[in-house]
């Protein structure tokens, strides 16, 4: 059943933030009788459209809640509340709120009413759902994916700076769903030029066709006229910049409906405090190597995800998916916990998570 309330919570994959994912299953005698999700923020939670598919079954039933249920007012009234009211009998939670207006609140209202509370299941499972509002609570920044396609060899493109494509069809549809599930996307000038993405989701989930916001870190604004990702029909885009850079270009993406941010000093981390205060809780970091070594040395990478092509490019010149991080021994190098590795047809997927840095493992 939590299992099944994790599902349901993904249907809202990419639109929460700055709230969690959440799913509820309501059962009478083992036979779910009610069900829901949060759908975005300002909308009820998921426990109050269970509760309202549920009606009078709700009563003396079991709810499976993959994040505990609020006790405080915020745009919706609390959610322990309206399962008192509604006279269940005992509610299982996945994972505790680490948000300090909840945090064990919740768990302990529901008990002070005489209900039968059980809390950890699939807790595991739960937090890696919620992995980006868990960041965004704990240390007030979104939580950061750094994604990149490379070869047998380490190469993300020829020495001419050609990518398309190292990986597989597959692969590249894997990454459209992985953005349907982000709240930003951060690239730089020199991805701007070379690759003219996209950045959209292409709608591979006709459940969630959500588009992440685009976000160019450019400090000169040397950037083309004409690309992809200045076309806002189907997301926004946001350009970072430093002083005044290219006031001809500049005027030229505005009237294309970009936004166009200045700030004093462009760095990962200046980005991911802008992105946190316009409420996400997800960013995907799909830029070149010089920038993806910055993200990395200031904290902003939280997870990798290496799609790995059997392709041999070769050339001394052919960019890899990391510049330069300073070390100079073998010792000095940043590992991966909690590896998987999972097969896409002949690519494969490695992915882990960044212990975050020492100040004394990487020169700043």
């Amino acid at each position: 059943m939590m299992q099944r309330c994790i599902q349901l919570a993904r249907s809202a994959a990419g639109r929460t933030a700055p709230n969690p994912m959440v799913g509820c299953v309501i059962t009478q005698q083992g036979e779910i009788v009610g069900e829901g999700f949060h759908p975005k923020a300002g909308e009820p939670h998921a426990e109050v459209f269970a509760l309202r598919a549920a009606g009078t079954r709700a009563h003396g039933a079991t709810v499976y809640v993959s994040l505990e249920p609020c006790n405080h007012y915020g745009r919706t009234p609390p959610c322990a509340e309206a399962l008192i009211k509604a006279q269940v009998s005992r509610v299982v939670v996945g994972m505790v709120d680490p948000d300090p207006r909840v945090s064990g609140g919740g768990i302990a209202r529901l008990r002070e009413a005489g209900i039968e509370v059980i809390v950890g299941v699939e807790e595991a499972a739960c937090r890696q759902l919620n992995e980006g509002f868990i960041q965004r609570v704990l240390h007030q920044r979104p939580f950061g994916i750094l994604k990149y396609a490379m070869t047998l060899d380490g190469k993300i493109a020829t020495p001419q700076g050609h990518s398309a494509w190292v990986s597989n069809e597959a692969a590249r549809s894997q990454v459209h769903q992985l953005r349907s599930t982000c709240d930003a996307i951060i690239i730089g000038t020199h991805t701007v030029a070379r690759d003219n993405p996209s950045l959209t989701s292409h709608c591979v989930s006709q459940d969630n066709c959500h588009n992440p916001l685009r976000v160019v870190m450019s400090r000169s604004l040397q950037l083309p006229v004409e690309a992809q990702i200045w076309d806002v029909t189907h997301a926004p885009t946001l350009v970072l910049t430093q002083g005044n850079g290219n006031p001809q270009i500049l005027q030229q993406i505005q009237d294309q409906g970009v936004e166009v941010l200045p700030v004093d000093q462009l760095t990962p981390q200046v980005a991911m405090a802008e992105l946190y205060r316009r409420g996400c809780a997800t960013v995907l970091w799909e830029c070149g190597g010089t920038l993806a070594a910055a993200a990395i040395a200031q904290g902003m990478v939280q997870k990798v995800m290496a799609f790995i092509a059997p392709k041999v490019i070769g050339g001394v010149g052919a960019p890899s998916p990391v510049g330069n991080l300073g070390f100079s021994r073998m010792s000095q190098a940043l590992e991966l916990n909690q590896v998987t590795c999972e097969a896409i047809g002949t690519n494969f997927l490695i992915q882990g998570y960044l212990e975050p840095p020492k100040s004394d493992e990487i020169p700043r």
